[in-house]
């Protein structure tokens, strides 16, 4: 008679979702559904506005009313409009320099925990090199270099992000090479790529996306100055840091144009922030 075979081992961890969401409180919750929805609104910003961000669709200077409910601004485009698709040309950027910065990050990491030696003292003194030079001042002088525009914006700011994670994920992989199971993975015959990509590296990705989560807001701001700055996207792209700086002039006359698109950068903040403790605590302990 044959044994009665066994079922098949789960892939991972059962989720337990009740203690996830019992780590995680409800403002958090708030900022990742806040996150989320932004996200959504950046992507489908040019189908939402409900006028064209670029024309003139009223008389200049209207205050908000229920037809323009940001009102609008000196030429009488409606600033709603440009605010919404502002949060597109803040956001999914920013994004994507996150993104890059943690890719270029976790490879060059991930190299210099598994090599060790030489290869992680150079690899060392490059990180070190970026992380003591005035991140920003440079990046200024890259974009007014390379010229005013959004990606020249983005390159500026990513040459200076990734150190960050690649420290982290270098410290996380020489921490995780001790560890008894990567020890047992080892002696199991386990070598190269396969123990990097299946016992190492996972192990560093929690530090790593809650280093990312809570790097978004200051990319954001980061971002927001450079735009504030005039080292954006040209006008009359509806950069929300340019927005606000150009109408600041207007301040104590019409507040809606410099401050409307100042507290929407201020609320993504926020969120993001929120958002990333939401991550931190939903990844303590797992």
């Amino acid at each position: 008679m044959s044994m009665p075979t066994s079922s098949a081992a789960p892939l991972g961890p059962r989720i337990n979702w009740r203690e996830l969401f019992r780590r995680v409180g409800w403002l958090e919750t708030v900022g990742i559904v806040g996150v989320l929805l932004i996200t959504l609104l950046a992507f489908a910003a040019p189908w939402i506005t409900p006028f064209d961000p670029q024309l003139r669709v009223a008389e200049a200077f209207l205050p908000p009313t229920s037809a323009h409910w940001f009102g609008t601004d000196e030429i009488g485009r409606d600033l709603f409009s440009r605010v919404v698709l502002g949060v597109q040309y803040t956001w999914l950027p920013g994004l994507a320099v996150i993104v890059f910065s943690l890719i270029v990050g976790a490879v060059i990491g991930t190299i210099a925990g598994a090599a060790g030696g030489v290869v992680d003292l150079v690899i060392q003194r490059i990180i070190e090199l970026f992380l003591v030079l005035p991140s920003t001042l440079i990046a200024l002088a890259v974009v007014a270099a390379l010229g005013p525009g959004l990606l020249n914006t983005m390159i500026a700011i990513a040459i200076f992000w990734w150190p960050w994670y690649a420290r982290i994920c270098r410290d996380e992989i020489r921490r995780l090479k001790s560890r008894p199971h990567v020890e047992a993975a080892r002696v199991a015959g386990v070598r190269g790529p396969r123990l990097l990509l299946r016992y190492l590296l996972p192990g560093a990705v929690p530090s790593l996306l809650v280093a990312a989560t809570l790097d978004v807001a200051n990319i954001i701001m980061t971002m927001s100055l450079m735009s504030f700055l005039g080292l954006g996207q040209p006008a009359p792209a509806p950069e929300l840091g340019a927005m606000t700086s150009r109408a600041l002039d207007s301040l104590t006359v019409y507040w809606w144009l410099p401050i409307l698109p100042a507290v929407l950068i201020f609320l993504m903040c926020i969120l993001a922030n929120l958002a990333g403790d939401g991550i931190r605590a939903a990844l303590r302990g797992a």
